[in-house]
């Protein structure tokens, strides 16, 4: 993939619904925190299910996509062996029916109307309500409430996600990403050099320190 990186930032595509972006952000931590001049890092949205999604922005469940009971099988076996690896606590199915939609809308939101530490904290709080507490982050109400936490006006996240500008922004920034190549997630890219998945400490390492 080639995908220019802004400013000698990290960049990560992810969804929140993705297991694999939640175990991957992680580890992501661990290596930032051993860094000795740890880069920026600048969150992409991407939608996960965007191919089952109807044009009324509803998910088709029924979209055979290949993924069989063994499918499903080895990707619970490979959560579980990297929740032990990255000490990553996770309470949730990886499975359940969330939508993440909205909270992606949402999150454009807050990215938009306030400052970098503040989208962070309500990025990372809506990570742990689906990931850690189990909460169903497709539900304005919820997000509304983790909004409130972080010090986020709560009827403002509620109006952004049924914002048409706010949506029509998130669906051209997913189209942006997959023009660039992103096809799968997480993807991490550093200054044009790319690494899938939920990659160990040591290959961001040599993500950032070989670019």
């Amino acid at each position: 993939m080639s995908q220019p990186s802004a400013d000698d930032a990290l960049e990560v595509y992810s969804d929140y619904v993705c297991p694999f972006c939640y175990l991957g952000k992680a580890a992501m931590e661990e290596y930032l925190e051993s860094a000795d001049d740890p880069p920026r890092v600048e969150w992409r949205f991407y939608d996960l299910r965007g191919y089952k999604r109807r044009p009324d922005g509803t998910i088709d469940h029924d979209v055979e996509d290949g993924k069989d009971d063994d499918y499903f099988a080895q990707v619970r076996e490979n959560v579980e062996r990297l929740k032990e690896r990255y000490d990553a606590e996770m309470t949730l199915d990886f499975s359940l029916d969330v939508d993440s939609w909205d909270a992606q809308q949402a999150a454009l939101h807050v990215r938009r109307e306030y400052d970098r530490e503040t989208f962070l904290e309500f990025h990372e709080a809506v990570f742990e309500a689906l990931w850690r507490e189990g909460r169903d982050i497709g539900d304005p109400d919820v997000l509304a409430d983790i909004a409130d936490d972080a010090g986020v006006d709560p009827d403002a996240v509620r109006a952004a996600t049924e914002d048409d500008d706010l949506e029509a922004d998130l669906r051209e920034r997913f189209e942006t990403a997959q023009q660039a190549g992103v096809s799968g997630i997480p993807t991490f890219v550093y200054e044009g050099h790319a690494a899938r998945g939920a990659i160990p400490p040591e290959q961001f390492r040599r993500l950032v320190d070989g670019a």
